[in-house]
């Protein structure tokens, strides 16, 4: 089943027939709609729908799609997500980006002093981090680091993410749209099976076939030598569409978390020394 066939599916089993005025009974077996429900909802046959699902029906016209997103209740990075996978070419023209970190964005890395700040490809690859970035995740040089095998598959980073299971669910709707986007990324396909063979809670969780765009919110860390760091995150989409991001985390002036920083910026610039990845409290 592709990529469309999951998608479709785990949306239509979420819906509330309730919701959309079809009344139930104790007798449904169904999680959410039916294929016919949601074709006769969207105006659509139920052979064309059943074909779209099992991606035999090519190239939806949008007001088809936007049809099925209303009656799906898609956010806007689903629906955008939807017709994606729906209108792709049968041999997709959209190779993965081969990003180059320029020297002047290098630079401007250095320039931020105060908060810990780095640049990440598509596959969550990191590319290039200040010193405050590799002090916060233990790892020098940051570039070579993945996010994603970091969260997912080093155990004994685990407890740094104080909001462990929000941030797989995050990484994964990363990693939905990624694909989507670069389904012939064959270091993406390579990267999401690996996710998927070793991690039990990947797999659950890429079964829901969830999309998601992050591009600010709060991220907290369980920090081993400065303690609890309650950052703000703000994700800034560098040109050129290459799905690189600047991602900055700062804290609230004046905030115990503000003050951890700096303390942890201090242990920093008295060891010349890249941190060991497993740090341990003093």
């Amino acid at each position: 089943m592709d990529e469309l066939s999951d998608f479709l599916r785990t949306r239509r089993s979420r819906v509330d027939p309730g919701s959309v005025g079809i009344a139930t009974d104790s007798r449904r077996r169904v999680a959410g709609l039916r294929r016919e429900e949601v074709a006769h909802l969207s105006g659509v046959s139920v052979d064309y729908y059943v074909r779209l699902e099992q991606g035999r029906a090519r190239q939806p016209s949008a007001q088809v799609l936007d049809a099925l997103a209303r009656v799906l209740g898609l956010a806007e990075v689903e629906r955008e997500h939807l017709h994606r996978l729906a209108r792709r070419p049968r041999r997709p023209a959209k190779s993965a980006p081969n990003v180059r970190i320029r020297p002047e964005l290098r630079r401007v890395l250095d320039l931020i002093p105060d908060a810990p700040a780095f640049i990440v490809d598509h596959r969550l690859d990191v590319m290039a981090g200040n010193r405050l970035a590799e002090l916060l995740y233990g790892h020098s040089p940051m570039k070579g680091l993945n996010i994603a095998r970091h969260i997912f598959l080093d155990g004994g980073s685990h407890a740094l993410y104080a909001d462990w299971e929000v941030c797989t669910r995050d990484v994964v709707g990363h990693l939905r749209l990624a694909a989507g986007k670069y389904p012939d990324d064959p270091k993406l396909s390579a990267l999401i099976g690996e996710l998927a063979v070793n991690s039990d809670r990947f797999r659950k969780l890429w079964a829901r076939a969830d999309v998601r765009s992050r591009t600010h919110g709060r991220k907290a860390f369980s920090h081993p030598l400065v303690g609890i760091l309650d950052l703000h995150q703000e994700n800034f989409a560098l040109p050129e569409e290459t799905g690189t991001e600047l991602v900055i985390l700062s804290a609230a002036p004046g905030s115990e978390s503000h003050d951890n920083l700096r303390l942890l910026a201090s242990l920093g610039a008295t060891d010349t020394d890249a941190p060991d990845r497993h740090m341990t409290r003093p």
